[in-house]
């Protein structure tokens, strides 16, 4: 074989011995053929054939390059030279990998507009290169020559990077590094590696390293170097260097396609403003345009492209463009968008079993991608698959990796808020409860943003969604029947955002306003309904028609309430005028003629009703209600009797008035026969099974379980449904106090759904049966008080009731007086009532009675002879009634007979009750006030010694001040006199010369100087005495004239302050 020399560009080939053919490697034939003849024919050695193959592959003929390096093979396998092929497979290897990075990843088999089912996929180009690999080590290692280092581990890495084999990859380059550490090919795989797994800051310095070492690299590090930074949250430098990427190599993509995405992104920030958002999307559309059309092949331009196109609604575009991205994509990631962009040019379509595959497979990729999730959710929804399509949102939003999606979460929220079929009513209730609290993570998340926000620390929560005036609707109706403060506030929200456009919606404000009425506040109420009957009047439409009866029957509701009669009626009649067949405004007038006493018009009025609507259930329940207020209870049976066989067997308020009607009727049957007795048994019966029926079909019919309740406080089932009159026995007693403690617990369940004085009562009358009288009194006061103005006889004898039974059992004369005062009330309400009569005479003779029991220590002469007054008034309404023709009352008249006689034979001992307590009080009295005589007496003795006391220390006190006094002049006159000697003697006397400080006395003086001028100078009594310890002539000679101020170290007791005060002359003296 002839050798072939390459200089500068070129190669020449030696063809025979004689013949040289040179070829330039700048100027390449495309077509091969010419050259492929000169190599076989020159039998060149294997360098010259990868030679040629790459100068083709670097302008871009890489099939040209592809049928050298086959040629080769053939060639060298028909000399038998085949050892030599190695580094011609690692050539064919990575041409095929060239081949793979522009052929698709998948395939799809139903593409619309971008159809690659003629082409390879990156698999199978990705199997050949490692078939070549392995067929290049397996010759090398056969022929004993083995492997080529560095191009051999170089393309394996390449070849396991692009098959994501990653540590297999990392060692390969690591291979090729400790040999070459600063082989570009491998420091780029390696920092490639790195940076999938988000080692950002390692494979950043990876990168800079590759960019020192080569500065023209291509691939270029920048990008990679950016990617990182951008990673590394440092912006401005990633947008920097691909900056600079783009400038070094501007006919390359990759930096074309990230700044065009950062100025996309970048153009959505809130806070630029709108003509420069607008520029930068225009940048970033123009430079992924770029991109794209530089590599067509490129997911990554592709997928931003089409959501351009998307935007623009261009969907055939955009679909081609989501295909193209989905057969190219490389990452996960990128595979995602494309199926969701897909799924969304298909939703837009309206192709929903496209849209539905798309979005199926992007969940199936990324289960937690929020806008997959929601777009597989709705083509659920569509699909009328709306468990199929919680199931989706509830797994977006639950752990494990919960997303924060508030566009999932009211989406999900509104789906639980609304019954399916097939789900039982509790289910309902728990869906419903779910919906709430989505609603309110929702609500609260949109507080949290906006205060964020005002503290410019996050984003805007997103205003669409808060702004959305169904979610808020929707809202209060989850919240209607559970809390009026929570509905009220979803629909004052709805409110706000409803007033921003033009015209209000009229049933939004007769929402809130009924919410008003409900609450109490009828002037409210009543100002929102007149704008909302205003609006609706001005509607043209039958929905304003509908609107405005409505609305004006909810005013004249409010009228009624506020006491406005007259207004009230002409609104019922305005619309029975419009709508003859309205009859919720003519039961509302028929109410009104009830309180007015017209029963029989308004009776006729319900009963036109019935002949036009038979079948309305509201109305045939408020009939049965009418006929029971009029007491007319055997037509009002007969009605509802009616009402549950023709109409409706499920009726749950029949079924309650069915049940309060028949304990009515066996409660007051006196028959006393057996066969009277079994009905009245059997009506008991018959009442529990009406209420249970009831509360089978509404567990929360408070109305049917305060029935049931009373049914088994009283025992209608036991004692109270045998024989009338009959003695209760010890376990009839012990049965019924269990039962009313068992409608205890009932009622006060009870309590807390119905706001009505009828539960009050029903609990005063268990605590009445259990003896806890307190207690029954508590209870009978706020049904008085709260719900009837203290103006209900029935609860007002049962006041009355309770505190006899208090001062029966305690002996309570104050709780008599209780029991006979709330009688006096009823019977001011029920004057003609006999029964308040005989129940007032009854207390007021057993209170003379209690009186007369107890003791005159524990009465009083006035109580006593008002109760006295009372019993003689008492005996005048017993003989009253006892002498009553009528021929019926509600009393025996022979027991009110006999309680005339007794009160006769009890007042004849009224005068010597009267007497003994008379004479009680009087020794009482006198006692105390002997009691009081003897006080006053030891106070005034007790004052006198106090008086003789402070007289004899007050004498003593002006003698020793005195003392003192006599003797402090004296002393200061000696002072006074021996100080003028003094001053003659130290004039006469010569001057001596000073002596030294320790033999300036004796030590007793010098000791006694020292104490001097330690301070305070005790005296004693002796004045003379004192005076002599105080001043001495030798230290009055000795002692040097500026310490004279020494004196003023004389202190005087408290007690001498009086008479110092009175010397003022003495004391300036001695500051002298």
């Amino acid at each position: 074989m002839d050798d072939a020399t390459s200089t500068g560009r070129t190669i020449d080939i030696e063809v025979g011995s004689q013949e040289v053919i040179t070829i330039d490697l700048d100027i390449l034939d495309p077509n091969p053929e010419d050259v492929l003849d000169l190599l076989k024919d020159g039998q060149c050695k294997i360098w010259v054939w990868t030679k040629l193959a790459g100068e083709y592959w670097r302008k871009g003929y890489l099939e040209a390059a592809e049928k050298i390096a086959r040629t080769a093979i053939e060639s060298f396998r028909a000399n038998g030279t085949e050892s030599h092929l190695p580094p011609i497979y690692s050539m064919l290897a990575n041409i095929q990998i060239a081949y793979a990075r522009k052929a698709p990843k998948l395939i799809l088999p139903d593409a619309r507009q971008d159809d690659m089912r003629g082409e390879k996929s990156k698999e199978e180009y990705y199997r050949e290169a490692a078939q070549l690999l392995n067929t290049g080590e397996r010759v090398g290692t056969e022929s004993g020559e083995g492997v080529m280092g560095t191009l051999s581990f170089l393309t394996r890495g390449i070849q396991q990077l692009a098959t994501r084999s990653m540590d297999d990859a990392l060692r390969s380059f690591d291979g090729v590094l400790i040999e070459k550490p600063t082989n570009v090919v491998a420091l780029l795989g390696k920092a490639r590696i790195l940076y999938a797994r988000r080692n950002f800051r390692e494979a950043l310095r990876v990168f800079q390293d590759v960019l020192r070492y080569n500065p023209r690299c291509l691939p270029d590090p920048r990008i990679g170097i950016g990617l990182c930074f951008w990673a590394l949250d440092q912006k401005s430098k990633a947008t920097a260097a691909w900056q600079r990427s783009m400038e070094v190599n501007p006919s390359e993509w990759p930096a074309q396609v990230l700044l065009g995405l950062e100025a996309i992104n970048s153009s959505k920030n809130d806070s630029t403003s709108e003509a420069e958002r607008a520029s930068l999307f225009m940048h970033g559309t123009r430079l992924i345009n770029m991109a794209f059309k530089s590599n067509q092949r490129s997911a990554a331009a592709a997928n931003a492209l089409c959501e351009v196109f998307l935007r623009k609604g261009e969907y055939d575009r955009a679909l081609k463009l989501a295909e193209r991205t989905i057969q190219f994509a490389d990452t996960l990631t990128i595979l995602t968008e494309g199926y969701l962009r897909a799924g969304r040019v298909s939703h837009a379509e309206g192709s929903l079993s496209d849209a539905s595959k798309y979005y199926s497979a992007a969940v199936e990729g990324q289960p937690k991608n929020v806008v997959g999730a929601i777009g597989l959710a709705q083509m659920q929804m569509q699909n009328d698959e709306i468990a199929a399509a919680i199931h989706t949102l509830d797994t977006l939003l639950q752990p494990p990796n919960a997303q924060r999606s508030v566009e999932a979460t009211v989406i999900l929220a509104s789906l639980r808020a609304h019954p399916r079929p097939g789900v039982s009513s509790s289910d309902v209730a728990q869906e419903r409860a779910k919906a709430r609290d989505l609603f309110d993570r929702v609500t609260k998340g949109f507080e949290l943003d906006e205060t964020r926000a005002n503290g410019h620390s996050a984003q805007k929560p997103p205003r669409l969604i808060l702004d959305d005036m169904e979610m808020h609707l929707e809202i209060a109706r989850l919240w209607q029947g559970e809390s009026f403060e929570r509905m009220g506030k979803a629909l004052r929200e709805a409110f706000r955002i409803n007033e921003t456009i033009e015209r209000v919606d009229s049933r939004l404000l007769n929402n809130l306003a009924a919410l008003q009425q409900m609450e109490g506040h009828f002037p409210e109420a009543r100002a929102l309904y007149e704008r909302a009957l205003t609006i609706a009047l001005s509607l043209v439409t039958d929905q304003g028609e509908a609107m405005s009866t409505t609305i004006l029957y909810n005013l004249a509701r409010v009228y009624e309430e506020q006491g406005e009669e007259t207004l009230a009626k002409d609104a019922y009649e305005k619309l029975v005028t419009r709508h003859p067949e309205y009859v919720d405004a003519k039961i509302r007038q028929a109410q009104m003629l009830a309180d007015l006493n017209r029963h029989n018009d308004a009776h006729e009025l319900l009963k036109q009703c019935l002949v036009s609507q038979n079948n309305n259930l509201n109305l045939r329940a408020f009939y049965t209600y009418f006929l029971i207020q009029t007491n007319l209870p055997k037509p009002a049976k007969e009605f509802v009797f009616a009402t549950l066989k023709d109409h409706d067997k499920h009726d749950v308020f029949s079924l309650c008035a069915a049940g309060w009607l028949m304990y009515h009727q066996a409660r007051e049957s006196r028959d006393t026969s057996p066969k009277g007795i079994e009905e009245r048994r059997q009506g008991f019966r018959r009442t529990a099974e009406f209420y249970e029926k009831a509360l089978h079909l509404d567990p929360l019919c408070a109305f049917a379980a305060q029935g049931l309740a009373i049914v088994t406080a009283e025992d209608a089932l036991g004692s109270l449904g045998g024989a009338l009159g009959t003695v209760p026995g010890v376990d009839d007693v012990q049965r019924r106090i269990k039962n009313a403690r068992e409608a205890l617990d009932v009622f006060a369940k009870v309590r807390e759904s119905i706001d009505d004085g009828s539960v009050y009562l029903n609990m005063g009358h268990c605590y009445y049966a259990r003896d806890e009288f307190d207690r029954a009194i508590e209870s009978y006061e706020t049904a008085l008080t709260r719900y009837n103005d203290g103006h209900n006889v029935s609860i007002l004898l049962c006041l009355c009731r309770s505190w006899y039974a208090k001062a029966a059992k305690d002996q309570l004369f104050s709780a008599m007086k209780q029991a006979l005062r709330y009688a006096e009330m009823a019977y001011h309400i029920q004057p003609n009532d006999k029964a308040i009569v005989y129940n007032i005479a009854m207390i007021q003779q057993k209170s003379a009675e209690m009186l007369f029991a107890i003791s005159p220590a524990k009465r009083t002469l006035k109580d006593l002879q008002k109760v006295i007054d009372q019993a003689a008034q008492a005996q005048k309404l017993f003989a009253s009634l006892a002498s009553d023709k009528s021929s019926m009352v509600p009393y025996n008249r022979e027991i009110a007979d006999q309680r005339r006689k007794y009160g006769d034979s009890m007042l004849r001992k009224g005068d010597e009750h009267l007497a003994a307590q008379r004479q009680f009080e009087f020794e009482a009295q006198e006692k105390i006030n002997a009691a009081r005589r003897k006080r006053q007496e030891e106070k005034k003795k007790q004052e006198e010694v106090e008086r003789l006391r402070m007289e004899g220390l007050r004498k003593e006190a002006e003698k020793l001040a005195e003392e003192r006094r006599l003797a402090r002049e004296k002393a200061m006159q000696w002072t006074q006199e021996v100080k003028g000697e003094s001053d003659e003697e130290r004039e006469r006397r010569p001057k001596k010369p000073r002596k030294p400080k320790q033999d300036a006395g004796s030590g007793d003086e010098a000791e006694s100087k020292k104490k001097r001028r330690g301070g305070k100078i005790k005296k004693t009594t002796d004045g003379d005495g004192d005076d002599q310890a105080m001043f001495t002539e030798d230290e009055e000679v000795e002692r040097p004239a500026k310490k004279r101020r020494v004196k003023k170290a004389v202190v005087r007791d408290d007690e001498e302050d009086e008479d110092d005060m009175a010397r003022p002359h003495s004391q300036k003296r001695q500051k002298e």
